[in-house]
């Protein structure tokens, strides 16, 4: 954001003025470069796998394919308010909607909790949440594994990995076309991403047993807990309608949607961000560009298809469309170019 435009952000609504220091992701603990950087590098060793957001295995006639993913720092938000009943959920949505995105149906999970201190009452309420996660993205919880490491774990940790599997027809091709539509999905708020910089900007003047002065919500640590949304009943319309690509709107924000394609990403009718997102960025003093750049300020999911399709796409689902694809690179959404 130039001098010129502070003040106002891109929407002309008024900006909160603040004299505290601009916080960015990188600078609440998080650099996003470094940690494309270290993924490449590890990548690198390793070797590449087919396969964007999910790893997929040739097994014939279909795919198996495997996600993996954390909760993340939302787990000390868990913790500061001894209310674990939601982390569940945000793991298996992390894993989930990855496979979707791919174009996969998710079918079994398998969880991994480690912890310094093993305790009842946690565990069950992250047990409550894997199951509630379980029921809403159509899967079976497998197994799983705890692992008590007081020297290598403060508190606990949370991880999964999601299998899922696809006829081969029925994997997205996973490139967009210039010309495509896109189709958006409303968020539930922050989801699993983000966290640090939402904590870092929370806690500056704030408890996260302070009262929430937003939504119906009563503390702003129930307000960062709102658990991920799950979009597997998205795979049978978006196949039918023929979609080519689509992007879990995750870590790096809408910069999500150039896996898509390196093509030009014009959004103009996005979902509006959740009131959490406007006090985020009012008590971090966190630009425009930071914000888009770091979270998906409303809108959790987005896909490609012919322009056709999309309105049927759309009134066949809660989506609507948000924009297009055109030539050139980037992401144009509110006046920012990402």
């Amino acid at each position: 954001m130039t001098d010129d435009d502070a003040g106002a952000d891109p929407d002309g609504n008024a900006e909160p003025e603040s004299d505290a220091e601009e916080l960015t992701y990188a600078e609440a603990g998080v650099d996003i470069e470094a940690s494309e950087a270290a993924t490449a590098a590890l990548i690198g060793a390793v070797g590449e796998s087919e396969g964007d957001y999910a790893g997929l295995l040739d097994i014939g006639d279909r795919y198996l394919a495997l996600a993996t993913d954390g909760v993340g720092t939302k787990l000390l938000v868990a913790e500061a308010l001894s209310d674990y009943s939601t982390v569940g959920i945000d793991c298996i949505a992390m894993n989930a909607n990855d496979l979707v995105a791919a174009g996969v149906r998710p079918v079994a999970f398998v969880d991994y909790l480690a912890v310094d201190d093993p305790d009842e009452t946690f565990a069950e309420q992250v047990g409550e949440g894997l199951r509630a996660g379980a029921d809403e993205a159509d899967l079976e919880l497998v197994g799983g594994e705890t692992a008590v490491m007081p020297e290598v774990i403060r508190g606990l940790d949370l991880a999964g990995t999601c299998a899922g599997l696809a006829a081969k027809d029925a994997i997205f091709p996973g490139e967009a076309d210039p010309g495509d539509a896109l189709v958006g999905f409303r968020s539930s708020g922050i989801h699993s991403n983000g966290l640090t910089l939402a904590r870092t900007a929370v806690t500056r003047d704030h408890e996260y047993t302070d009262a929430c002065p937003f939504g119906d919500y009563d503390t702003l640590g129930e307000a960062l807990l709102e658990p991920t949304r799950i979009y597997t009943h998205l795979l049978d319309p978006m196949r039918e309608h023929d979609v080519r690509a689509a992007a879990h709107v995750t870590g790096g924000g809408w910069t999500n949607l150039e896996r898509m394609g390196d093509y030009r990403y014009v959004v103009e009718d996005a979902f509006d961000p959740q009131p959490v997102f406007e006090f985020v960025q009012s008590e971090g003093n966190v630009s425009d560009e930071e914000m888009h750049r770091t979270f998906n300020m409303g809108t959790g999911f987005v896909c490609a298809l012919a322009p056709e399709d999309a309105e049927a796409l759309a009134d066949a689902t809660d989506g609507r469309v948000i924009g297009r694809v055109g030539e050139g690179e980037g992401v144009s959404i509110r006046g920012l170019e990402l």
